[in-house]
């Protein structure tokens, strides 16, 4: 898996062209050290990649017999394996990204200080940011064409349109991975990392994944409505059913918003921290 990521990457030739051209390659050189820093531990990219597959096997496959059929986009009743599915790929992409954005880089920054080194050369904060989410992306949207194939082979896809997917799952590891380095700049012990549990349960349980948000009272709606990984769930759900409209446009607008002012704030944090 490990090999895969590093394939993704370009090649030294490329990166070399690059930088002659006047384009900056700080931030791929960050990814491609991560990249060669795991190529012993591929496990850790396996496991992660299992936990929605579960998930969607017991309760999709398994308790899908029982609850039979659920309201779907637009209103007809589909199937709720077919239900669920969407929501796990929104799922799997947050976790590949956020998990990598926190607690790795919480390590690389208070033990490792990977970027006291990084900052002494050329590289600016912005740069080390951007580096960073690019990788917890990397790792997101392995997770994601990981579960869309399981989907596909499931049979779980009856749109073209889902050919869009694995980029609005791209979208979703970019809002989240934003997220996650943004709050891990704040932290200041492991303790901390309660925080990143409590907020992510929640949005695994209640955006939409397992229940349509017509079971929840309206004030709870509204709340859930908000979040990013409901609008991740949303597009995923619609493309896979193929109720495509210009609503999606701005769920995929509101999560490269998050994505942007989140990359922002945390260049500016990482810069705050290591510069002043």
């Amino acid at each position: 898996m490990s090999s895969l990521a590093l394939r993704m990457l370009p090649p030294g030739g490329l990166l070399a062209r690059l930088r002659r051209a006047g384009t900056d390659t700080g931030s791929l050189r960050l990814i491609e050290r991560h990249a060669r820093a795991y190529r012993r531990a591929w496990l850790v990219f396996v496991s992660g990649i299992f936990e929605p597959l579960f998930y969607l096997l017991s309760v999709g496959l398994g308790l899908g017999v029982l609850v039979g059929k659920v309201p779907g986009p637009g209103g007809p009743p589909i199937p709720y394996r077919e239900f669920v599915a969407p929501g796990l790929l929104a799922v799997s992409s947050m976790n590949g990204a956020m998990y990598d954005s926190t607690f790795n880089v919480f390590f690389r920054l208070k033990y490792a200080k990977l970027y006291d080194a990084v900052l002494a050369t050329p590289m600016s904060p912005a740069q080390v940011a951007l580096g960073e989410i690019g990788w917890a992306l990397l790792r997101g949207t392995i997770y994601a064409i990981a579960f869309t194939l399981v989907m596909l082979a499931l049979g779980l896809v009856h749109s073209p349109w889902f050919v869009l997917g694995v980029p609005v799952a791209v979208l979703i590891g970019f809002a989240f991975a934003a997220i996650g380095m943004t709050g891990t700049t704040y932290m200041k012990s492991w303790q901390d990392f309660d925080y990143v549990v409590l907020a992510s349960m929640p949005l695994f349980l209640f955006s939409a994944t397992f229940y349509p948000l017509s079971v929840y009272p309206r004030a709870v709606q509204v709340v859930i409505e908000c979040t990013p990984l409901y609008q991740g769930v949303v597009l995923l759900r619609d493309l896979t059913v193929g109720m495509v409209g210009p609503g999606l446009l701005w769920r995929a607008g509101y999560l490269a918003a998050v994505g942007l002012a989140g990359l922002y704030a945390s260049g500016r944090r990482i810069g705050k921290l290591l510069l002043v």
